[in-house]
């Protein structure tokens, strides 16, 4: 798959540049660059993703087999560096909600199967300095609610990577699914 240019279609058929410049706006976010958007960042990130690029540096290498825009590295990680987070959450949350919807009939369970779970992803204390982790590292976690029948993500949530996960089974855990969880969520009483 080194060659596909899939993603980045794919990725402009459920979100539009005009829907994410709608929630760069949303967020106070003024774009200032013509030529590497936030449309564009969004995409090098799927598709960097995808081929599991190395770093920056490497990827702008590997930005023109995949048929994106050619930009220099330094271009690649400023804009990374200068967008909010907010804003590729609220992108993820509008992807999830366009991609769950789908007709449902039962006929064997009533309910269907929520596994629940979490990662934490660690950086550089610098990146991420609101988000304490150990000693030098600062980190996120990311606690997901995944349908199993169809493989998509029913809600994400991000907590400091140092929070315990069981607090958060109150926040993803649904009525209207059988849930499947680590003992690290369970607790008899809060569910």
């Amino acid at each position: 798959m080194k060659k596909s240019i899939t993603i980045p279609l794919i990725l402009q058929s459920i979100l539009t540049p005009e829907e994410v410049q709608s929630v760069t706006k949303g967020a106070d976010y003024e774009e200032k660059a013509r030529k590497f958007t936030v449309t564009h960042l969004l995409q090098y990130w799927c598709v960097a993703a995808l081929e599991q690029w190395d770093s920056y540096r490497s990827g702008v290498d590997h930005a023109a087999r995949s048929g994106l825009p050619m930009v220099h590295y330094s271009c690649f990680s400023t804009k990374a560096a200068e967008v909010p987070f907010a804003i590729f959450k609220e992108l993820l949350h509008r992807v999830i909600h366009k991609c769950s919807r789908e007709t449902r009939r039962k006929l064997t369970f009533p309910k269907e199967l929520l596994l629940i779970d979490s990662t934490t992803i660690t950086v550089g204390k610098t990146r991420l300095p609101w988000a304490p982790y150990h000693g030098e590292r600062a980190g996120i976690k990311l606690h997901v609610a995944l349908r199993a029948q169809n493989g998509q993500p029913l809600q994400v949530v991000e907590t400091l990577g140092s929070k315990h996960d069981g607090p958060m089974s109150e926040t993803l855990a649904q009525p209207d699914y059988i849930v499947v969880m680590d003992r690290a969520y369970g607790k008899l009483e809060r569910l």
